[in-house]
């Protein structure tokens, strides 16, 4: 249970995992790589089986099609717990986020179950976007600190967790397989009492490919929110159910 292992999804990304790969390999951390790729048209798959065959740490999943941003990050929690991992780092491969974030990551994960990259402690995290993708992005943080009352950044997606700090059912009641994965896991975590810590970081506009959220994606995420909000009596019981069996199961 001392192994890590960062996990990155894709969708059509071949100009870009050539490179983090690379970034990623010269910082020298000794964790694993999972590459979780949606059935890419332009080849992103057979290029990361490539990269797996002449490296025995990386691993690569492929799926049948694109079937959700949210989806590929439960599949691969549920598989590092499966596979025993400590501790679980997610990040985007479009290289807005910067793997030389990740020893600031791994230093908070010795005080917190998660770990955030927050776009909203430094005041220009965000200056390279253009001004459709900063109002999304400020949008979603007023909505969810305001309506959810998840006072962090709760729709990015460079994370940490500590698994062996977490309870896997949690992960059992997030519902949304598109990017309301994000805000709802949070939402999950926070009243499930969870230490959580953010490191800020600043993103550059994408350097390749382009930006797979539609507008269904964020229609779909603002009826999540609501739903979230609606149910909030009835899902935070069932948080406290799985944590009051928990602590059984530790007392016992």
């Amino acid at each position: 249970m001392n192994r890590v292992l960062l996990f990155i999804p894709t969708y059509n990304e071949r100009e870009n995992v050539e490179r983090i790969y690379s970034l990623i390999q010269a910082l020298r951390l000794d964790l694993d790589l999972l590459f979780m790729d949606d059935n890419s048209p332009d080849g992103t798959g057979q290029i990361l089986d490539r990269l797996a065959a002449a490296d025995p740490r990386l691993r690569v999943i492929h799926r049948a099609g694109k079937l959700g941003i949210g989806s590929a990050h439960k599949q691969a929690i549920a598989w590092a717990t499966q596979h025993q991992y400590r501790i679980l780092i997610t990040m985007d491969c479009d290289l807005t986020h910067s793997p030389e974030h990740l020893p600031v990551f791994l230093r908070h994960a010795e005080n917190a179950a998660v770990v955030l990259g927050s776009r909203f402690i430094q005041a220009e995290s965000l200056a390279d976007w253009n001004l459709f993708r900063k109002f999304l992005t400020h949008l979603g943080h007023f909505l969810t600190r305001h309506i959810l009352r998840v006072p962090y950044d709760a729709t990015g997606a460079f994370r940490l967790y500590r698994l062996d700090r977490l309870r896997p059912e949690l992960f059992t009641l997030v519902e949304s397989d598109s990017y309301a994965f994000f805000f709802e896991s949070l939402y999950v975590l926070c009243h499930a009492g969870a230490q959580i810590r953010e490191v800020p970081i600043a993103l550059p506009k994408r350097t390749y490919g382009h930006s797979k959220m539609a507008v269904r994606d964020v229609l779909g995420s603002l009826q999540r929110l609501l739903a979230l909000c609606g149910r909030s009596f009835r899902y935070r019981a069932r948080i406290r159910q799985i944590m009051s069996q928990a602590h059984a199961g530790n007392q016992g």
